[in-house]
């Protein structure tokens, strides 16, 4: 009996070692915190080459540590962690349109949520997804995704971010009714938010709220709603040039000035137009990701069905944004990698 109980301790000292062990401590996982979001912060205005690799790197590093022993706790924040550089990630593929790499890493991200147990990073996560549905013009499924985010929406600014891609699937399919519906949720959702969010790309600023109204309301493809766009993309312009550098993003600036030349040319002001266009026309390659991209080559094909098309100011519109298509753009990078 007393070897016995002699083993069973022997037993329970190894399994006290075994459990003690980890491959991570606390300030590991506060640095790790703290460069996702630098990261997040950087992405908002740095040019996404210039972090790809950091970006990949670091992703790389947390799912080496998850294959490594922590403690439960300590498993939850590294799964929350490459969840949102997975998130990063999902990101960097979308702005280079390559959406299979993106809806890939945004799997890989929604599933560390849920190793998480982690609400707003499943929030979030829906909400990349319907940006991804919504540029491969499957709208149906972007308004779909975006409802389907809601039930985890539980403080901070995705519950407007989550209401705002829905009001703008709704308006590509057609959906006025939706379209308001959501705008105006979505300016609820802002004024109730309590919840403070992880900076830089996973909050959803005021300024981008009304760039996507102004999108929405333009896609309604009226001409009553057309005053109420023109009036959001120039607030939405307003408000980032008024924050501070590292929080002016420079895709919905361009996709903001994009909105407001598609709006000045259905109230046939050409003037308007081009004045928004040179902003576009001004940026560097780095800035043209694959949604400005499309952005412009949808307003190619609306300038040459205009019914006044033949006008010499039209004309001269229409050949600067040709010249604006036919220039570099960040989507001709090379794929990265999954």
């Amino acid at each position: 009996m007393v070897a016995a109980i002699a083993t069973d301790s022997a037993e329970s000292a190894l399994f006290l070692r075994f459990a003690s062990s980890t491959n991570v401590d606390d300030i590991l996982l506060e640095q790790l915190e703290a460069d996702i979001a630098r990261l997040a912060v950087e992405y908002v205005s740095k040019p996404v080459p210039d972090l790809i690799h950091e970006i990949s790197c670091l992703r790389r590093s947390v799912f080496d540590l998850l294959q490594g022993r922590q403690h439960p706790q300590q498993t939850i924040q590294l799964y929350l962690a490459a969840g949102r550089l997975s998130g990063l990630a999902t990101h960097i593929a979308l702005d280079l349109g390559h959406y299979a790499v993106a809806a890939t890493h945004a799997r890989t991200s929604w599933l560390c949520a849920e190793h998480a147990g982690h609400n707003g990073l499943r929030a979030w996560v829906r909400s990349v997804q319907s940006l991804i549905a919504y540029w491969q013009l499957d709208y149906a499924q972007a308004a779909g995704l975006a409802r389907a985010g809601m039930p985890y929406s539980d403080g901070g600014t995705i519950g407007a971010r989550l209401l705002s891609l829905e009001a703008r699937a709704c308006a590509a399919i057609g959906d006025q009714a939706g379209t308001l519906r959501a705008i105006e949720s979505a300016a609820e959702a802002r004024t109730s938010s309590a919840v403070a969010d992880l900076p830089g790309v996973f909050t959803f600023p005021e300024a981008k709220q009304w760039a996507y109204a102004g999108t929405a309301l333009l896609a309604l493809d009226s001409p009553r709603w057309v005053p109420q766009a023109i009036g959001a993309s120039h607030l939405a312009i307003a408000l980032y040039q008024a924050a501070p550098v590292a929080d002016q993003s420079s895709g919905d600036l361009l996709a903001a000035h994009l909105d407001l030349a598609n709006a000045h040319l259905a109230s046939r002001d050409t003037d308007g137009a081009q004045e928004a266009l040179n902003v576009v026309m001004q940026a560097g390659p780095e800035r043209l990701t694959a949604s400005i991209a499309k952005r412009l080559q949808a307003l190619n094909s609306s300038l040459a069905s205009r019914p006044f098309a033949r006008s010499p100011a039209l004309l001269s519109l229409r050949k600067n944004v040709q010249e604006a298509c036919s220039r570099p753009a960040l989507t001709t990078s090379p794929e990265p990698s999954t």
